[in-house]
């Protein structure tokens, strides 16, 4: 390969996005976002070597001594892996490498070892990667860190000679022991799988102890002999096709069928929102009727679906509308305030809740404000912290610090959520979450009493008691959920393109417009919305500052106008935000009930504020 120039890496690092979430970019030779090629160029090759490099000595710093580096299904992985692979190892490292693996997994193994790199750009185009790093304890580093790391990466790059020094120290590497590496993957991978598994049973039952764990994966078989369950999962060549999910299913007695389950055999575009679901939909329409690609015989009884991302810590979810006898996509909210709601009404069940427990949910700040009605149910608190994985992570450990249980968290906007002690999205706690509150339903206890269910549960502490009936399929269950209209995150509406690149400048400018809009048209808000009066929040790493009178204070976090109905009662809000990985501006609006007109009226609203104030 040919050599880099110092003016090629300052041209490629100058496109990279360096977020708490994930450092990114194109890394496809051709730089097409698109491109399937397996090739980089010299000046991504030379980036993977900088990143090895600076991970190394701030892993280095804290005496590790192992670390683990995956990939998940993109084509550009391979030769990343192989970069960061030499420089570890030439810096004294340990390394293992499983190959393909889930981000989920590889976090999971983390906690055997002494840190992780992770090679992903998660929901992106296939042309993009990109790097999340991690120590032991299941989660990428807190943005504090990150952003250490981040200064650590310009600061090598900035040097005139960074190419020569980071190809030495990757040539360094002796070939015996890279070699090695590569040898021992697939031992390595069967550590990780099995780590995983035993992991994922932990976080689903809520139990370290293992009778426990058997006591309700055995419940579940058992639930689903008398009324059989099966999955169908769009793998979409993901990093899930090798990982543990049908195996997983099989040991509960659940039925799987994998649809385009090859790895790197990317069928269709990668985010797992709703245009991309209808793959998984029409898989499971298939099913039911017995034309299925995945099976030819007929079965009634596959009523739930995912599709994961290319790394596979995020899944969201179809079922079967019995009401309608169709399959339908949930929309990204209403998956995570289901997942809670099944998880609060778990620790219900579980004997987990009452007057000596603190309960809470962290989630990022555009998350519906459903989530505050069915947590108000189990007296649970909402913590809300910026937008980012690692920000809703450190938010529920701040509320653990404080004495709250926190069983469930995530980032409700795009709907996966993070189960504890895992401190990543995963697919298989979501669909799990869904499973219990299919399977353990009512039951009698020893002394003749009725033992609730878990939607019986949510029923009874939400004020719905007449709305649980014994044979409820899950469109029964979501007919109980809180009704908000809220802006899905993949409408092109959603994202914004602005000239402004000081984030605090352009909110300090939409705070005058805002203002003079709300004294203009204050009557029409109070008779249109129900808007009596307003709050602004902002939202910064885990921090949310409450009624703040400067919008500049939020900066580059989330700021949101929070609005009040008479009584004083928040019914609406919207929202802004710049994107930490990607060069677009983010909008979101969410107002109570079935309002449609409302909402994109809001939005519009909000998005020509917005379009002003960049003027």
């Amino acid at each position: 390969m040919e050599n880099t120039s110092y003016s090629d890496l300052q041209d490629a690092v100058a496109k990279m996005i360096l977020s708490a979430s994930g450092w990114r970019c194109v890394f496809a030779d051709s730089g097409e976002e698109e491109d399937a090629t397996p090739l980089i160029d010299a000046a991504h090759t030379t980036i993977a070597q900088i990143i090895a490099i600076v991970f190394s000595d701030y892993m280095a710093n804290s005496g590790a001594k192992k670390i683990v580096v995956g990939i998940d299904a993109r084509p550009t992985g391979p030769l990343i892996a192989r970069e960061i692979i030499k420089v570890l190892v030439a810096k004294g490292f340990e390394v293992e490498f499983p190959g393909i693996i889930a981000a989920p997994e590889i976090m999971a193994y983390s906690h055997k070892v002494d840190g992780f790199v992770y090679i992903s750009a998660s929901h992106n185009p296939i042309g993009h990667n990109g790097i999340k790093f991690g120590k032991n304890d299941g989660g990428v580093i807190p943005g504090s860190e990150a952003a250490v790391l981040a200064d650590s990466f310009r600061a090598f790059c900035a040097d005139k000679d960074a190419p020569q020094k980071a190809a030495e120290i990757a040539n360094s590497c002796p070939q015996d022991a890279f070699d090695k590496v590569l040898a021992d993957a697939s031992s390595i991978k069967e550590k990780t799988l099995d780590t995983y598994r035993d992991f994922t049973r932990e976080v689903i039952s809520g139990y370290t102890d293992k009778e426990k764990q058997n006591a309700l994966f055995s419940e579940i078989a058992e639930n689903v002999k008398e009324k059989p369950l099966s999955i169908v999962c769009d793998m979409n060549g993901s990093a899930r096709t090798v990982s543990i999910d049908k195996a997983f299913f099989a040991e509960s007695g659940i039925g799987f069928f994998a649809l385009n389950n090859k790895p790197g055999h990317i069928a269709h575009a990668i985010i797992p929102e709703p245009e991309n679901l209808i793959h998984c939909a029409k898989e499971m329409e298939a099913l039911h009727s017995g034309n299925g690609k995945t099976s030819t015989q007929v079965h009634p009884e596959c009523i739930l679906g995912y599709m994961p991302d290319c790394d596979g810590d995020r899944g969201n979810i179809v079922f079967w509308n019995d009401k309608t006898n169709k399959p339908e996509v949930l929309k990204a909210q209403e998956v995570f305030a289901v997942s809670v709601m099944s998880e609060l009404a778990y620790l219900a069940y579980t004997g987990k809740t009452g007057d000596n427990t603190k309960l809470a949910v962290a989630v990022n700040d555009p998350t519906s404000m459903r989530i505050e009605e069915i947590a108000a149910a189990f007296g649970a608190k909402v913590g809300r912290a910026e937008v980012g994985e690692a920000n809703v992570v450190n938010k529920a450990r701040e509320l653990r610090a404080e004495g709250y249980e926190v069983r469930i968290l995530g980032e409700g906007s795009n709907g996966g959520n993070i189960t504890h002690p895992a401190a990543v999205r995963d697919p298989l706690n979501s669909i799990f979450a869904l499973i219990k509150l299919l399977v353990i339903r009512d039951s009698v206890n020893s002394d003749g009493t009725t033992k609730k269910g878990l939607f019986h549960e949510w029923c009874s502490r939400s004020g719905q008691e007449a709305c649980y009936k014994n044979d409820f399929t899950l469109a029964d269950v979501m007919a109980t959920l809180p009704e908000y209209t809220t802006t899905g995150v993949s409408e092109p509406r959603a994202v914004l393109h602005i000239k402004t690149t000081d984030h605090a400048e352009l909110k300090k400018a939409y705070q005058k417009v805002f203002e003079s809009e709300w004294e203009a048209k204050k009557k029409d808000l109070q008779e249109k919305y129900g808007f009596y009066s307003y709050t602004a929040i902002s939202n910064n790493g885990t921090k949310q500052t409450d009624d703040i009178k400067d919008y500049s204070v939020s900066k580059k976090g989330g700021l949101k106008i929070l609005f009040k109905d008479i009584s004083g009662k928040p019914i609406a809000y919207i929202w802004m935000r710049g994107s930490g990985t990607e060069p677009v501006f983010r909008v979101l609006c969410d107002i109570k009930g079935n309002r449609q007109k409302e909402e994109k009226e809001l939005l519009e609203w909000h998005s020509n504020m917005i379009a002003k104030a960049d003027n």
